[in-house]
């Protein structure tokens, strides 16, 4: 089944019935953008429809899983009410996608897992960091309540008191202190990860199909019942704090000191 269609910023490839699922931005650290945004809203669907495949596998290309949103993407919200609104929109949808997903997805989080691309990582079955990884959710930093995940998420998967350190300094989370904290499965040396992430991916593929999708129905169940109303309230915060000062002066300066670094 071809799933040439996604938009480009989204890969998808086949091995027998592992379907590996590349974040596919490398020059700009996968960021988020209007592209990868709707591929990540789009693919789980195509994927749950495509007959051989039995479990994924997701990845970023390059050195990066994802560095969060895209900030001349994000910017352009600050004066566009109509394109942010439905940005949130396509977000919820985001997370909806994968909890109704029926076949089990590895995330091989091979770099940074940042704001939205950590949330997509934490949404896996299993997750597999690199070493040298490190996740971070910097919402509250610039000036945004953290909506898309994090504060409605991680206290399903982390102590509250440690998941609250974190959202409130945006602090990147080391590899071992995310497996530590629950928020990832283990730690894998770099070399070792994607072909690690593709052995755990065949290996469930090939168990009864119905008892595993059977079994990831259940446990989502327990997922979905607890963030349906965290989800719904984090969203509506994110949307107020998009409308603040704070948020405007702070995304301002950080788009201005990429510029002078000349990143996008």
């Amino acid at each position: 089944m071809s799933h040439d269609d996604l938009p480009a910023e989204i890969r998808v490839e086949s091995d027998g019935p592992v379907r590996t699922v590349v974040l596919d931005r490398p020059a700009e650290l996968n960021a988020v953008n209007s592209g990868l945004h709707r591929a990540l809203a789009e693919v789980w669907e195509r994927l749950a429809a495509d007959p051989d495949a039995g479990a994924v596998v997701l990845t970023g290309a390059g050195r990066a899983f994802s560095a969060g949103g895209d900030l001349h993407w994000v910017a352009s919200f600050l004066d566009d009410p109509v394109a942010r609104d439905a940005s949130l929109r396509e977000g919820a949808r985001i997370i909806e996608e994968m909890l109704r997903f029926p076949l089990p997805v590895v995330a091989a989080v091979n770099g940074p897992a940042v704001g939205l691309g950590c949330s997509v990582a934490l949404l896996c079955d299993v997750v597999l960091i690199s070493e040298n990884a490190h996740l971070a959710d910097p919402h509250v930093a610039v000036g945004l309540a953290a909506g898309d995940g994090g504060a409605a998420f991680w206290p399903l998967l982390t102590p509250l008191l440690r998941s609250r350190e974190y959202l409130y300094t945006g602090d990147r989370i080391a590899a071992a202190t995310a497996v530590e904290l629950g928020l990832a499965s283990r730690a894998v040396p770099p070399a070792d990860l994607l072909p690690e992430a593709h052995r755990l991916a065949a290996r469930i593929a090939a168990q009864p199909p119905e008892a595993v999708r059977g079994t990831k129905r259940v446990l989502n169940m327990h997922l979905a019942r607890a963030l349906d109303g965290p989800m719904q309230a984090g969203f509506a915060a994110e949307a107020a704090s998009m409308r603040s000062p704070e948020h405007r002066a702070r995304l301002t300066a950080l788009v201005e000191r990429a510029g002078r670094e000349g990143r996008s």
